[in-house]
């Protein structure tokens, strides 16, 4: 898996975005961190080339040749948004 894009602000010593999601893991500390975790493992699991980065004050996002979803928290639930578009399955027709 790659942690995050590289960026200028990396370089500059900032946190980037995996330690981000870590330190959001980190404080949820209740059901909602563990199971951010746990989605956050099956999607590294599903496509090790995933890259982890954090949109809209706040928000992970999981991108590999686009968005494949995102990991928003909130009081009651966890929601994942995925992408549409490109990265649903083609049909195969059998002829």
């Amino acid at each position: 898996m790659r942690k995050s894009k590289s960026s200028s602000k990396e370089a500059k010593g900032e946190v980037s975005p995996s330690q981000l999601i870590d330190a959001r893991i980190k404080q949820l500390d209740d059901w909602r961190g563990e199971t951010l975790a746990r989605v956050r493992k099956l999607i590294t699991q599903a496509d090790p080339e995933v890259v982890e980065t954090w949109k809209w004050r706040g928000v992970p996002v999981w991108e590999h040749a686009g968005i494949i979803c995102t990991g928003e928290t909130y009081k009651a639930v966890v929601k994942l948004t995925f992408a549409k578009g490109d990265r649903a399955p083609s049909r195969v027709s059998e002829g």
